[in-house]
């Protein structure tokens, strides 16, 4: 059975640092990424990683988070540097098992149980 288990929310004080970290059982997956929802707000795409190692931003955090994967140990993780106000939102593990990495919630298979970051200004 596909479970996907994050770790490391918490909260930080805006410029600061935290490290979420997401154990994944089954195989390799093809896409895996990291998804962010805050209240009464969509779910938006984070970071995509994919099956050759390529991996993929959106703008607004691009240079201050980094998304890597540890194949060995099935782990895949979430460095968020400088942290601002507006990256407050409940974060997510997502892989896909087939296809392509693209950013639509919908084409992910697997979900996580989310964490909570908040970053405090």
């Amino acid at each position: 059975q596909v479970q996907l288990v994050e770790s490391g929310g918490g909260s930080v004080q805006a410029g600061g640092s935290l490290r979420l970290s997401c154990a994944a059982s089954g195989y390799r997956y093809v896409c895996m990424g990291w998804f962010r929802q805050a209240p009464g707000k969509e779910r938006e795409g984070v970071a995509l990683i994919d099956g050759k190692d390529g991996t993929y931003y959106r703008d607004s955090v691009r240079g201050r988070f980094t998304i890597s994967r540890d194949s060995g140990k099935n782990t895949l993780d979430l460095q968020m540097n400088n942290l601002k106000s507006e990256d407050t939102a409940m974060y997510y593990c997502a892989a896909r098992s087939g296809g392509y990495c693209d950013w639509p919630p919908h084409q992910f298979d697997y979900w996580g149980q989310g964490t909570q970051v908040t970053v405090s200004s």
